[in-house]
């Protein structure tokens, strides 16, 4: 290697003609070996870090992996925030994810013109199915369906991607490679997973973008698998490395390779961690934020060891180089993205494509009464916690304006009211007999008021389980305790660890003391100044506060409610709060202050729609409610969007794409992966949910009349370890089927037709009750009736099967067995759900 070293050493600019890394016409392969070859052994180790350093006299800039992009440009600063993936999914429409994609790429793009440092790898999307809605971080997934999942995220990488045939818009890389779905312990448990669990539910939602071409990259998962690092998984990372021609550069999670050493204990020290890592194929090191010399010095003293080769190091650069020359790093003007500039944020068509996201994605759940549309309401009151908040998650940028439900209300209709359910309180400090106080920007906060004038009052939020919010009337602003003294300026809850959530210990005497959960600390007043701060270790020493409720919000709802021709109840959740990256949900159900608000104005007036916004689905046992609604946190244009569907001004046609269970056991145990054996998911249930997979009304009625197939027999396809898709391949038998469907009322309907396959239940190996293998929106006018064409492969029907072994596969673990189609009698039936199916027909799989 010395040569090596010595001629990349003094190679410089001064070459007679551009260098093959920086020429467009050459191959992919051939720039990014031309510009290994001129780095130093030393200046290739670095590259092997997140945060990969200049090299100066090559005119290579420094560089890093990862931006986050998961329904927009994140991290940022301003930029379009659209609906959450789980809402974009609910539009089954990837026309319109996709272009959801292009937006937030062309963001990206604008952001990396205004800072260079800014990654065009994006760090989206994730693909983990939502096998359990219990998961903290159920808002960034697509389905529970691997098949939908793949689809969407295929649609959205595309987006990211672009389609300049040379160079990417961006680079996306799909996440968390793979069966992560509990934030609960999640560097130290195992997804215990089965060949067919892996090959049937896991595997087939990252394929489909990398087969075709539109993820560069996988970002690889805390968990265990099979009590394995899902970080050291080769055999793993090398079965998604077939699915593509092209390379993979594989990345770690942020702080994953010291995990390995630290609280998964599969590694000695940091050396073998590193040499373990780069032999079963990680590319790029996510550890120590930016500081890079740990890493070098662990793969420098693993080579030195011999528990790495050159040969690896150089395998794992070459990739990461193929990605950099794939974003146009290289291309000069030859760049197609390179005029992309910061007036690209906030672009009129980006906020066009908002709204229509969010309308699209609103989902109808009940209308048993008749409610919707309220098309003939002139007063609306909008009430609950979420009336006019527009909730921004982990992974959202900022987004430029932001139109909540009831400034959207009160656009459309003549009079919205609102109120949002919260008590107002005054809280008066035992320790000196003051009432705390905020002045008008928040900045300071203390117990000096003589009454409980308007500078005393809170608003007091019960976001579910105890957990508090408390917004001062003065500032406007949120209570919060990250300062020494606190403040009340806080715009929303946020960052990593939240600031502005307490717990109330309510004492025998009635008094409050106040925990603040993000430092475990409990409130105090500072002797003789009155300023408060969250410092006290025991309730002993914290504040007792005497507390007075000024305004009931209860009483407040029910009084806007009886004013209204209709109400509109807001409620769910933050997305920072109960449930959420680091934190599963502590249970499935609505929360207690949330039902109680709507009792209180379903009560005060019979025209009421229970609209949920959340990141995940709510068990509504114990919550009578005759008109439902739900959306997830729809960015800037929820607003709009809901209230576009509420008034009628566009039919719905969002359908769920995750289901609602009807109690928290059906939805099974959240660290087992096998659905199956818990018959969880739609394809395994036996019980009905509350709200189906697939499941969405529109406000007219329409009819499934019959189905029929083409062929009413199809031979078995050949076993195979490819996992096949809703397009079937070129080389894939396809089966047709035929839905007639009519519009019986009086208004268009925007419907999704579904097709499931039923398999028997006499076959041999055990198969889901139901997969659906086929859907198709369509939009009919009122009394149309139309025939709508489906087409699927039979290999849509594989189960996996351990007994079979197939000529010249790998020879590991991860290929034994196949995916086999098992001959019998299998229903195909259509409807608008996985529950709901009236027309049936059988299809008779042969023996080939």
């Amino acid at each position: 290697m010395t040569d090596v070293a010595t001629d990349a050493a003094t190679t410089t600019l001064a070459e007679d003609h551009a260098p093959v890394f920086r020429q467009v016409d050459q191959p992919l392969a051939a720039r990014a070996r031309d510009l290994l070859d001129r780095l130093t052994p030393e200046e290739r180790i670095a590259m092997l870090h997140q945060a990969a350093p200049a090299v100066e006299r090559l005119g290579v800039a420094a560089w890093h992996t990862g931006c986050e992009a998961l329904h927009g440009a994140a991290w940022l600063g301003r930029a379009t925030v659209f609906p959450q993936p789980v809402g974009l999914a609910a539009t089954w429409d990837t026309d319109l994810v996709r272009k959801v994609g292009e937006v937030a790429a062309i963001e990206v793009r604008a952001k990396h013109a205004e800072n260079p440092l800014v990654s065009l790898n994006v760090w989206a999307p994730v693909v983990n199915t939502l096998r359990h809605p219990a998961w903290g971080r159920n808002e960034e997934g697509y389905s529970e369906d691997p098949h939908v999942t793949a689809v969407f995220g295929t649609a959205y990488s595309r987006g990211l991607r672009g389609d300049h045939p040379r160079v990417w818009r961006t680079v996306p890389a799909l996440k968390h490679f793979l069966a992560y779905n509990n934030e609960t312990d999640r560097s130290t448990t195992s997804s215990e997973m089965s060949l067919r669990t892996l090959h049937e539910e896991e595997l087939p939602a990252f394929r489909q973008a990398v087969e075709e071409g539109v993820a560069g990259g996988m970002m690889l998962a805390y968990n265990r698998v099979n009590g394995v690092p899902a970080h050291t998984q080769p055999e793993l990372v090398a079965e998604a490395r077939t699915w593509s021609d092209e390379s993979i550069a594989v990345v770690s999670d942020a702080g994953a390779p010291t995990f390995l050493v630290t609280t998964q204990r599969t590694q000695p020290d940091h050396v073998h961690a590193a040499a373990a890592l780069v032999t079963s194929g990680l590319d790029s090191f996510t550890d120590n934020d930016a500081n890079a010399a740990p890493t070098i010095g662990y793969v420098t003293q693993a080579l030195a060891e011999g528990l790495l080769t050159r040969g690896d190091v150089d395998q794992a650069v070459l990739r990461l180089l193929e990605l950099r020359i794939r974003t146009g790093e290289f291309d000069g003007d030859a760049d197609p993205y390179a005029g992309i500039g910061v007036d690209a944020i906030d672009a009129p068509g980006a906020r066009e494509l908002a709204r229509e996201a969010v309308v699209r994605s609103v989902v109808v759940l009940r209308n048993d009464a008749g409610v919707l549309p309220l098309s003939r309401a002139s007063r609306v009151a909008v009430v609950g916690p979420l009336a006019d908040l527009v909730l921004t998650d982990w992974y959202a940028g900022t987004p430029p304006y932001a139109v909540g439900i009831g400034a959207g209300a009160a656009e459309r209709f003549d009079v919205a009211e609102l109120a949002t359910g919260a008590d107002t309180i005054a809280l008066r400090a035992s320790s000196n007999g003051r009432y705390v106080v905020s002045n008008a920007d928040g900045s300071v906060v203390e117990a000096a008021g003589d009454a409980a004038a308007d500078d005393a009052l809170f608003d007091v939020t019960d976001w579910g389980d105890g957990i508090l919010t408390l917004r001062s009337r003065a500032s406007g602003l949120l209570l919060a305790g990250a300062k020494w003294p606190m403040r009340a300026d806080a715009t929303r809850v946020g960052e990593w660890v939240v600031q502005e959530s307490f717990r109330t210990h309510v004492h025998a005497d009635g008094t409050w003391s106040l925990l603040h959960l993000g430092s475990g600390r409990w409130l105090r007043v500072f002797r003789d100044s009155g300023l408060l701060a969250a410092e006290a270790v025991t309730l002993d020493k914290a504040e007792r506060f005497g507390v007075r409720v000024v305004r009931s919000g209860a009483a407040a709802v029910a009084e806007a409610a009886a004013r209204a021709d209709a109400v509109i109840v807001a409620v769910g959740n933050d997305p920072h709060l109960n449930g959420r990256e680091t934190e599963d949900r502590p249970h499935l159900r609505l929360p207690a202050a949330w039902a109680e608000v709507w009792r209180a104005a379903r009560e005060a007036n019979p025209r009421a729609v229970l609209t949920i916004v959340s990141s995940y689905p709510y068990v509504l046992e114990g919550v009578e409610a005759e008109t439902v609604v739900w959306s997830s946190h729809g960015g800037q244009e929820l607003g709009h969007g809901v209230i576009d569907v509420l008034s009628g001004d566009r039919e719905p046609s969002g359908r769920l794409s995750q289901s609602w269970p009807a109690t928290e056991e059906q939805a099974g145990d959240l660290f087992d992966y096998d659905t199956l054996r818990q018959g969880a998911t739609y394809r395994h249930q036996s019980g009905e949910p509350t709200f189906a997979f697939g499941h969405g009304l529109t406000y007219t009625s329409v009819a499934y009349e019959s189905v029929s197939l083409t062929d009413a027999a199809t031979p078995a396809p050949a076993p195979t370890h490819r996992h096949a898709g809703f397009a079937p391949r070129a080389d894939e038998s396809v089966m047709t089927a035929v839905v007639r469907v009519r519009n019986t009322g009086d208004r268009a309907a925007e419907e999704l037709v579904q097709l499931y396959a039923l398999p028997g239940a006499d076959l041999a190996l055990p198969a889901p009750r139901r997969i659906l293998v086929a859907y198709r929106r369509v939009r009919l006018a009122p009394g149309e009736t139309r025939d709508v064409e489906l087409t699927f492969s039979p290999a849509r029907l594989a189960v996996w099967d351990d007994a079979v072994r197939l000529p010249g596969a790998v020879d590991d673990w991860l290929h034994a067995g196949a995916l086999r189609v098992q001959p019998g009698t299998y229903v195909v039936a259509a409807g608008p759900s996985a529950w709901s199916l009236p027309v049936r027909v059988e299809l008779e799989v042969t023996t080939a």
